[in-house]
């Protein structure tokens, strides 16, 4: 009897098409994005988790010369990055199991990814983010500011946030600093997280 593999991507891969249609046609995002990598040293490493295709995130990091890493378990959108950016590695995983968390970034981001997340997951992606930043290390990452639930509008599954304290708690559990919030033209809202200079990698 044939098995079908659990599905990783949190209902991703089977909207994988209609994801890219939309997200592929808007640069909302785009500019915090932009000033957010910044910050970061001039060509230095980031991570994208859950990279989608790579636009339009991937696509503005690379334009601004950094080296980007993408991470994403749907192997649709994996397959559709690794062609638009043969330069850039990838990894079909779904974020919390990825190996390239087991680096060294200096900076990662995670949009439209956190809540899609079990509660438990995100707090456990955290602490795996935080080890894999490099002492002044840079993570961006989206999520409502307030506490909440909600179907996604792709796939019906449920959404978490944690909400801008519980984020900060856990941010600081791991000796990582929310230093900003903000919000985008399509209302996404945005944690700003550094980790200091002194911090070198727990086990």
């Amino acid at each position: 009897m044939t098995t079908t593999p659990a599905d990783r991507s949190n209902g991703y891969e089977a909207v994988s098409g209609e994801f890219v249609a939309i997200r592929s046609r808007s640069s909302i995002g785009i500019s915090i994005v932009r000033d957010w990598a910044g910050c970061l040293p001039p060509g230095g490493s980031v991570l994208d988790l859950g990279c989608g295709n790579g636009v339009p995130v991937a696509k503005a990091l690379i334009d601004e010369g950094f080296a980007v890493y993408g991470v994403d378990a749907s192997p649709t959108m994996i397959a559709s990055f690794r062609a638009r950016f043969p330069g850039s590695p990838a990894e079909c995983s779904a974020v919390e199991d990825a190996q390239f968390l087991r680096c060294r970034f200096d900076g990662a981001i995670a949009w439209g990814l956190m809540f899609l997340l079990p509660p438990d997951v995100q707090r456990a992606l955290v602490h795996r983010v935080a080890l894999a930043l490099e002492p002044g290390g840079r993570f961006l990452f989206t999520a409502p500011e307030q506490a909440c639930e909600w179907p996604d509008t792709l796939t019906g599954r449920r959404s978490v946030s944690l909400g801008s304290a519980a984020y900060r708690e856990a941010l600081e559990s791991e000796g990582l600093a929310l230093v900003g919030e903000a919000e985008d033209e399509g209302r996404n809202h945005y944690y700003v997280v550094n980790k200091p200079a002194s911090l070198g990698s727990a086990a």
